[in-house]
Formats: C-alpha cells, structure tokens, sequence
C-alpha cells in the first residue's frame, strides 16, 4: 500500500515540475503578449502574438530603435513602442523626419508619406527614462503625447515583430 501511495506521490511531483518551470518562466523570463492596436503597424499588426522578453529591462537592454513594452501613463494598461531616444537626448520631428540630438534618424519601417507636415519638438529626455514612438505614426499615441516613459515603467522588451 505505501508503495503505491509513494509511486502517487512521485508522479504527481514529476507531473507538476514542468508545470511550475512554465509559470516561473512566463512571471520572470519570457510572456507572450497579444497586440490590441495598431500603433505599430507594419511592423506588429493588431492581434499579433509577441513575446516578450522581461530580465532586458533590468539588465539594461534598452536602447534606441528597441521595441518595449511599458505600463501606459493615461490607462495603465500594457503598451509597446519603439524606443528612439535615452536619458539626456534631445528629439525632435521635421516634416516628418525623426532627429536625435541634432541627426536624422533613416526610419525605413515608416510610411513618411502618410505623416507628412509633422512637427514636434524638440525635448529633452530627463534622467532615467525613454521617449517611444508608435511606427504608425498618424495614430499612435506615444511620448509626443504623454511624455517620455520612466525605466521603472519599462515591463521588457520584444522579441519578436521587430524590423
């Protein structure tokens, strides 16, 4: 009888190992994250699955052109958008065209076209944050219009999706 009960007892111990190796990796390492707008078409469409990538953003991964995903400032909800700027940066938008202290940034994943006469600018990004910017443009809502996100926001980085 004890046999039995101790052979029970392994398997069910075998059986939920993987179980929880699943769970700590999805809390600590990697977590899919399905996309619910389309501020970052083309390069992620709507209702696309990413993965994404935690231990970056407090290794310090998190650098320009980048995609992140952060805690939105107006809703709370996740968010992801493309880092194009750090801590002491100045951006800015000409005529559409993206400028980081000074320089054109090439933007090829960017219809330049459809956003054409944006301007914006220039900000200065202060200590210990980020200025993201959707790669749609024309109807994201991103640092132009909440500001410049805290690294402390910053939930990881994509994996996937990025160009």
């Amino acid at each position: 009888m004890r046999a039995v009960a101790g052979r029970r007892h392994l398997l069910l111990v075998v059986a939920l190992i993987p179980l929880l190796v699943v769970l700590a990796l999805r809390a600590w390492v990697i977590e899919p994250f399905t996309v619910s707008s389309d501020s970052m078409e083309p390069t992620i469409e709507s209702g696309a699955v990413v993965l994404l990538y935690k231990p970056s953003a407090a290794a310090g991964g998190i650098r320009n052109g980048v995609i992140v995903a952060f805690t939105n400032p107006i809703d709370g909800r996740t968010a992801i958008k493309r880092v194009v700027a750090g801590e002491g940066q100045v951006v800015a938008i000409r005529d559409a065209e993206l400028y980081v202290d000074g320089v054109a940034i090439p933007e090829p994943f960017i219809d330049h076209s459809r956003i054409d006469a944006t301007y914006f600018g220039p900000v200065e990004v202060p200590a210990e944050s980020i200025f993201v910017l959707g790669d749609n443009r024309g109807v994201s809502i991103d640092s132009r219009d909440f500001g410049t996100v805290p690294l402390t926001a910053i939930q990881g980085t994509l994996l996937t999706g990025q160009k």
